[in-house]
């Protein structure tokens, strides 16, 4: 899953980066409104979290200039702005949540996951691939119902085929969803963590379409 995060504050930007990245998300870090913009045109993301108050561009015109263009990616608000009126008017220009500075990290993570299960329509199903076994609420992963465990970024690059079978993944593709923008990617990045998920899911968990890219069958 691919991220943006829209912060000034370089504390907070460099702590939610790091803990987001740790957790399997794709995490690009822009730090005013205009870079909001651009990076909202030209990318595509699973989630965005927004501040309010940021400086060239606030975050309310970020945003509703989103929904505007129709761009229905979820929206998190991250801001200092708690007064009720403030929540009022952020959900009802388009936000999809909002949570007041100073937070709790644990209680972040638990909405973003929360609006991502929501956005991909899963709850906390249970998807069955043969004697595999995948709860992507929880993250689990299980083979013939022993767990299995997936490093950050073999689920980053499992997630997207899980939750959308049927449909072929080209490496670039993949490559979007799981590295950010300054990450270092090799050439052979993708191959190297579909090999080590065949490895530990099964050979035929994972497709290679030869020439056009990757996909999970549906079930």
């Amino acid at each position: 899953m691919k991220l943006l995060l829209v912060e000034d504050d370089t504390l907070i930007g460099e702590t939610l980066v790091e803990t987001l990245r740790d957790r399997a998300f794709a995490a690009d870090w822009v730090k005013d409104g205009i870079a909001a913009g651009n990076a909202l045109r030209n990318h595509s993301y699973d989630l965005v979290i927004l501040d309010l108050g940021l400086p060239k561009r606030s975050g309310m015109d970020v945003l509703l200039g989103l929904r505007q263009r129709h761009d229905a990616v979820p929206v998190l608000i991250l801001t200092a702005r708690d007064a009720v009126e403030d929540r009022v008017r952020g959900l009802n220009a388009g936000a999809d949540d909002y949570l007041a500075k100073p937070f709790d990290l644990n209680e972040l993570l638990a909405r973003v996951f929360a609006l991502v299960r929501r956005s991909a329509g899963h709850g906390d199903t249970t998807l069955r691939i043969g004697s595999v076994a995948i709860t992507p609420a929880s993250r689990e992963v299980s083979v013939d119902g022993n767990p299995v465990e997936l490093s950050a970024r073999e689920w980053a690059v499992l997630e997207p085929l899980i939750t959308r079978p049927g449909t072929v993944f080209s490496r670039a593709q993949l490559e979007q969803k799981v590295f950010g923008w300054h990450d270092d990617v090799g050439s052979n990045a993708i191959e190297v963590y579909v090999h080590s998920l065949r490895r530990k899911l099964g050979p035929g968990i994972i497709r290679n379409m030869r020439g056009i890219g990757y996909v999970v069958d549906k079930t």
